[in-house]
């Protein structure tokens, strides 16, 4: 299909009607759409109105064989437009004057309902989609609010969740404050170290100024504390006393800073059952907080208990004390034997009770040297240890030798003690003899010291300890003793060390038993203090000390 062209000449409006009709004719057969042909004939009209005022024009159209519809128009101010048709523009095309003019102006009115149809049409879409936006903006505001809701309660969640760690770290730190302070109070059995420790773990961080009066304390509560002190004494119970200003007599031993009438007082009864005495705290601010009450007056009710531990431990132990030392035996004055004792108790724990020494004649006029170590320490181990010295005595009055009263003595705890275990060792002096018979049940072996300064330790190999659950005879030996020799029996105490094993300490005596002057041997009790300043001088001294020497002479 070849291009088509036409010429008009437009000179009145009659002419330019014409034109807009013939082509909207032409474009309405071409296929072109409603709302394309309007704003085309719009453009055209309006460019047609604007040639009319020059005097006319030439408007030139083109059907091109692609089917493309081509609009020229001439004048001082040319236009040129071009139309893009679904349907090729059919030829030749038409002259202004020709018939079906009214034809095309109805087509025209036909395309201007349809453009009204489609406006309408478009209008109604316009609405619809306008209501859909507004329901849509509608959700959007919605969904906004519930996102800052949502985010409200995250944020109210995450500062409850903030909070209660904070809670939860607080309390970890107060109950790890709290244990490791008891694990502090409990590990002293010294109430004076204690009550020492109290203001040291306390100050300052939760107390500003601590005080403990105990219930035999003779001094009398301060002032304004009387009180409340009293009352926690009475009733058991934690009391609160605030200082004001004009009742402060008889507070002077409290610095000025816990007196402040800001600063409340807390008096706290130490112990559980027994109220041993109170403690008063000034607070390390101006209130005490819930929490950290809480755990003082635990900790109050614990360094109670570590009191009331402690004076039960101390009374424990100067009973042990007591007994045993009544029980030690006042050395006898022998004629060719010179003796000298030192007990020294344990000064750590309940360590007392189990060591003894004796010293004793036979009725031959022989002379029996006794060291022993019950098993277990305390009251129970004084009371047993007093047992078996009885025993002793009663079987050597017998006249019975080391070895057998060994043997009686394992006898007698088999049968009748069979849970207790006991070391003993036992040597014999016997007038106008230079030797000593001797015999040990599982007892450290007792070290010699000769006249001119030799030293050899007794180590035959000894019995078993008295009270093994197996029947065992024992056996005695002798030692030649010049006159002038020292013999020395002890107790594990003096060479026993944790660091090292006991044959290390009996080799530090034999030592200290060769480094012994002339000086130290004048006297027997000189002799006894210089051997015990070297092997003590290192000791965490945790247990008992029996030390018995004796030293021949002539008679």
């Amino acid at each position: 299909m070849t291009a088509a062209s036409e010429t008009w000449t437009i000179a009145s409006a009659a002419d330019a009607a014409r034109a807009r009709a013939v082509l909207a004719r032409l474009t309405a057969a071409a296929g072109v759409s409603a709302l394309d042909r309007a704003r085309f004939l719009t453009a055209l009209a309006a460019r047609l109105r604007g040639s009319l005022g020059a005097g006319g024009t030439a408007l030139t159209v083109t059907a091109g064989a692609d089917g493309e519809l081509r609009v020229a128009l001439g004048g001082p101010e040319p236009w040129q437009h071009s139309l893009a048709c679904p349907s090729p523009v059919a030829g030749p095309l038409p002259a202004l004057d020709e018939p079906g003019l009214a034809e095309a102006l109805l087509d025209a009115d036909e395309d201007a309902a349809a453009l009204l149809a489609a406006l309408d049409e478009t209008e109604e879409l316009v609405r619809f989609h306008r209501e859909e936006l507004h329901q849509t903006n509608q959700g959007v505001l919605a969904l906004h609010a519930e996102l800052e809701a949502a985010a409200l309660a995250q944020r109210e969640l995450l500062e409850a969740e903030r909070a209660a760690r904070a809670e939860a770290e607080k309390a970890r730190r107060l109950l790890t404050f709290l244990a490791n302070a008891s694990a502090v109070l409990h590990a002293s059995l010294d109430h004076e170290d204690i009550l020492r420790r109290l203001p040291e773990l306390l100050v300052p961080e939760y107390a500003g100024h601590v005080d403990v009066w105990l219930m035999d304390d003779e001094r009398t509560p301060p002032g304004t504390r009387a009180a409340a002190t009293v009352a926690a004494a009475r009733t058991g119970r934690p009391q609160y006393a605030g200082p004001r200003p004009g009742e402060l007599p008889g507070v002077d031993d409290l610095p000025a800073s816990a007196l402040s009438p800001d600063r409340p007082l807390l008096c706290l009864p130490l112990g559980a059952r027994t109220v041993q005495g109170v403690l008063t705290l000034a607070a390390p601010g101006d209130r005490f907080d819930p929490d950290t009450t809480v755990m003082l007056l635990e900790l109050a009710r614990r360094a109670g208990i570590a009191l009331d531990n402690a004076r039960r431990y101390e009374q424990h132990r100067e009973v042990a004390e007591a007994l045993q030392r009544a029980q030690l035996t006042e050395l006898p004055a022998t004629p060719g034997l010179d003796l000298a004792a030192r007990y020294l108790p344990a000064t750590h724990g309940l360590n007392i009770g189990g060591d003894w020494y004796d010293a004793f004649p036979q009725p031959d006029g022989s002379v029996l040297a006794v060291i022993g170590d019950v098993t277990g320490h305390g009251l129970r181990a004084a009371v047993i240890m007093g047992q078996l010295r009885t025993a002793l005595r009663a079987y050597a009055v017998e006249g019975n030798g080391p070895a057998r009263i060994l043997t009686l003595l394992h006898r007698m705890l088999r049968h009748q003690l069979p849970e207790l275990y006991a070391t003993c060792a036992i040597a014999r002096f016997t007038p106008g003899e230079a030797g000593v018979v001797w015999a040990g049940a599982g007892h450290p072996p007792a070290v010699a010291r000769g006249p001119l300064g030799e030293v050899r330790v007794l180590d035959a190999k000894p019995g078993i300890m008295l009270g093994v659950p197996v029947p065992y005879e024992y056996e005695e030996h002798t030692v030649e003793l010049p006159v002038g020799s020292t013999l020395a029996l002890y107790t594990d105490g003096l060479v026993e060390r944790r660091s090292a094993g006991i044959d290390a300490g009996i080799d530090r005596l034999a030592q200290a038993m060769g480094a012994l002057g002339a000086a130290d041997l004048e006297d027997l009790d000189t002799a006894a203090d210089s051997l015990l300043k070297p092997m003590l001088h290192d000791s965490e001294h945790d247990d008992d000390i029996c030390l018995l020497l004796c030293r021949t002479g002539p008679r």
